[in-house]
């Protein structure tokens, strides 16, 4: 299988999935769902104490990912770190091999596990990713030159069915100007207001790779919709989790995502397959998509 940047630029579907490190030392169940999943994707995103729930570093796991024969793809926030750490952070994946990054802001605090931190913020996602663009061309963010430069593949995120969607538009733009190469998308639902968005997106120079949120049951969607802006989970989708009951809801939401991969793979570049907690599920999902 091709590596991540390759097979984009190669034109191929691309599949990438998502691994959260764990609360602690312990990575051996990250490394048994990691290893069923060598040569099913092109990649293997590492989040960054997603939601504001700290968590073993994803710097370190992206490391762990890569020795194990996977195409990381660090994620790194703005959240936690000024532009020191940001630009040490960067120099130090480099370092190590890693070149796939996905800039992100970060999550508030408040909806985290340590709501007594102090928030960074020094700069955000577009600064961050004007700031690789910068190393990437041998300097650093004060203007210094730096003794070697760096060699990333920029990646960013964006929200296709939030409402009003013209804001999510407009960042997309300056992140594809500011050096963004491809993208990663909140999870989508809406496959007719997908293409309104593609048509749009369609316009730059950049890929998309479209989020796949596993939906575990009726309840998780509902959930879904209630709290997490973004996302609409639409009520024939919870009318077929329901129906399938609570024993094979699950099954049911892997036929949802499976059934949506084929529907997109003619629209954008890829998938992002998000299963929170059930990535050992992925594969069975990719083989009743039909890869």
């Amino acid at each position: 299988m091709k590596r991540f940047k390759e097979a984009l630029e190669a034109g191929d579907f691309v599949i990438t999935a998502e691994c959260g490190p764990p609360k602690g030392t312990d990575i051996s169940e990250l490394k048994e769902h990691a290893k069923h999943l060598l040569g099913k994707v092109h990649a293997l995103n590492v989040t960054d104490n997603q939601s504001s729930v700290m968590r073993a570093g994803s710097l370190a796991i992206s490391k762990v990912l890569l020795d194990m024969g996977h195409d990381p793809i660090y994620q790194l926030t703005c959240r936690d770190r000024n532009r020191l750490a940001i630009q040490s952070d960067l120099l130090s994946a480099h370092i190590l091999g890693i070149r796939n990054l996905l800039c992100l802001t970060g999550d508030s605090i408040s909806v985290g596990d340590h709501k007594g931190a102090k928030a960074v913020f020094d700069i955000e996602s577009v600064q961050l990713l004007k700031l690789m663009e910068t190393m990437n061309n041998g300097k650093d963010m004060a203007g210094n030159d730096l003794k070697g430069a760096t060699d990333l593949f920029a990646g960013a995120v964006v929200t296709p069915e939030a409402n009003p969607v013209e804001p999510q538009l407009m960042k997309f733009s300056k992140k594809v100007r500011v050096g963004a190469k491809f993208f990663q998308t909140q999870a989508i639902y809406d496959i007719e207001k997908f293409k309104t968005f593609m048509e749009y997106a369609r316009k730059f120079d950049t890929k998309i790779l479209a989020g796949i949120l596993l939906l575990r049951s009726a309840g998780m969607a509902n959930f879904l919709n209630a709290n997490v802006p973004g996302i609409t989970v639409p009520q024939h989708l919870i009318d077929e989790l329901k129906a399938a009951g609570k024993e094979k809801a699950l099954d049911c939401g892997m036929d949802i995502a499976a059934r949506q991969i084929r529907e997109l793979k003619g629209i954008c570049d890829g998938v992002h397959v998000m299963a929170i907690g059930l990535e050992d599920k992925v594969p069975e999902i990719l083989k009743r998509a039909g890869f």
